[in-house]
């Protein structure tokens, strides 16, 4: 009977989770682009890929790419993404798995987006700046050595997010009730609200509920969990070594740091630039997003006007 009854409790406890999981996805609403410009789609390898264009055609092309983690969107450039197009052709796109591009339940890799910005890079630019951030930087980074770009632009990039990679991680994400409950507390609003706080703003008055709004409906939508439990198990980090890629790259680079940002804190920032012999760009008051809470000053760094700029180390 004991046993009879314990079966129960967990068979009901389940039935509630999955329940749960439906009424979170049910409040969902079919979200719109936070960023303004036309939305396009790139079908690459069986995906609709989402990507958002804005500026005059005929400006150098200049590719935004956000970086990764449990709500991920090139939302991340919403500060500064009007700014830029006064001056670039922008095309700024969600990675697969993320946004408002598929999310198929694949086993997502580092392999599999570092391709993705290769060929969209090859496809859709002419000699593009690339702005990357975090691992997108590593992803962009590597796909330089097969396609030319004029200028990569690094916000606090790094090759190692969670680790060691873990399989069973991985798995118990990726299951259908309890994976998805667990996700759905990554993706909670308080969850985003105390990740922000922690690494993401030095100021929390800069980050607006429409963003939080925003990233709460993305990791909401079907589908919204296998990409990021790819990364939270270690899987999107690249085998390369972002500081030997960059060294071995002929390519203008500027990588950009906060000052206070300690996941990839300054000092890595420090080794990068001295290995890359590249151009390292501190913000003061700023974690690892300065092209949010400093937004006129990061569009002068991309736009090579960095009088008022602490620039640490001039490759």
């Amino acid at each position: 009977m004991k046993l009879r009854k314990a079966l129960g409790v967990a068979v009901g406890a389940v039935g509630t989770t999955a329940l749960l999981n439906r009424v979170l996805q049910s409040r969902a609403d079919e979200f719109e682009p936070l960023l303004p410009g036309d939305q396009r789609t790139y079908r690459w390898r069986g995906f609709d890929v989402a990507y958002t264009e804005a500026g005059d055609p005929d400006d150098p092309d200049l590719v935004l790419l956000h970086g990764i983690n449990a709500a991920a969107s090139s939302h991340e450039f919403h500060a500064i993404f009007e700014r830029l197009s006064e001056e670039y052709h922008v095309l700024a796109p969600d990675l697969p798995g993320y946004g408002h591009s598929d999310r198929p339940p694949l086993l997502y890799s580092a392999s599999l987006l570092t391709t993705f910005v290769r060929d969209f890079l090859e496809a859709e630019t002419d000699d593009a700046t690339v702005v990357a951030s975090s691992l997108s930087g590593s992803y962009a980074a590597i796909a330089a050595r097969d396609v030319d770009v004029a200028e990569l632009v690094l916000v606090c990039p790094t090759d190692s997010s969670m680790g060691n990679r873990n399989v069973w991680v991985r798995s118990l994400l990726r299951s259908p009730v309890i994976g998805q409950a667990l996700f759905n507390l990554v993706v909670s609003k308080a969850s985003i609200r105390h990740f922000h706080d922690d690494h993401g703003y030095y100021d929390m008055a800069n980050l607006t509920d429409e963003v939080v709004d925003y990233e709460w409906q993305s990791g909401h939508q079907q589908g919204a969990r296998f990409a990021p439990a790819s990364f939270l198990s270690g899987f999107l980090d690249p085998e390369e070594d972002l500081g030997d890629v960059l060294a071995d790259l002929d390519v203008p680079i500027t990588l950009v740091w906060g000052e206070d940002a300690d996941i990839s804190p300054l000092d890595d920032g420090r080794d990068l630039a001295e290995r890359a012999d590249a151009t390292l760009v501190v913000f003061g008051d700023s974690l690892l997003l300065p092209h949010v809470e400093h937004p006129a000053e990061f569009v002068d760094v991309v736009r090579g006007r960095t009088a008022e700029i602490r620039i640490e180390n001039e490759g």
